[in-house]
């Protein structure tokens, strides 16, 4: 199943172009790891394959039966795209349940499961405006996988994550391959491109190749 297609799509900020005749399909069960230089459009085609904004040119195709019944959000896709819009005068555990009550999919005793996958401890009364970067990553982790999304899409997952984090995003990536769930992911490290990708992809001059 194509998950997302992408045909001839562009996209420009201020004029400027930063994607141009971009075709790329998404198929589920596999894992897309996205490489390319500082700037070169990585997380603003994470937002147009999530449906976050629209290209200039070209279309992107999402399967309906990943999307909400109105048509107008992707629903199963958890994602990590630009800065989680966390309440920073709530603790994590707080944030997630209220985040979790807007759709009522789930209970607070799964997401205590999910921080403590993700290596946050469900009880700290810690505020999210004291995390650090890293336990904010592990926030942001939280939250795209704790509905059991069947798509999802990480925008610099590993950024920020010391070595233990770097673990829980890999076996976060392994488990979805497992599951036969759908993966895009960006990093900026060739290796966790090679060692968890099924496919790779790279931008480079505004435009996208794939290698498998």
């Amino acid at each position: 199943m194509h998950v997302i297609t992408a045909q001839n799509v562009s996209k420009r900020f201020r004029r400027r172009p930063v994607l141009h005749g971009v075709d790329l399909t998404i198929e589920q069960g596999l894992v897309y790891g996205l490489v390319g230089p500082n700037g070169s459009g990585k997380s603003v085609l994470l937002r147009l394959l999530t449906g976050l904004i629209p290209p200039d040119d070209g279309t992107i195709t999402i399967d309906p039966s990943f999307l909400s019944e109105d048509g107008a959000f992707p629903e199963k896709f958890g994602l990590i795209i630009d800065r989680p819009g966390f309440i920073p005068t709530r603790t994590g555990l707080k944030n997630l349940t209220f985040l979790a009550s807007l759709r009522d999919v789930i209970g607070e005793s799964h997401i205590r499961e999910v921080l403590s996958q993700v290596g946050l401890d469900p009880d700290n009364p810690e505020k999210v405006s004291r995390y650090s970067l890293g336990m904010r990553q592990r926030l942001a982790l939280a939250q795209a996988i704790m509905e059991d999304q069947t798509v999802l899409i990480l925008d610099e997952p590993f950024n920020a994550m010391d070595t233990s984090g770097v673990e829980i995003v890999r076996s976060v990536i392994t488990s979805a391959r497992e599951a036969g769930k759908t993966v895009v992911f960006t990093t900026h490290d060739q290796r966790e491109i090679e060692s968890l990708s099924d496919v790779q992809l790279t931008i480079e001059g505004g435009t996208v190749t794939e290698s498998r």
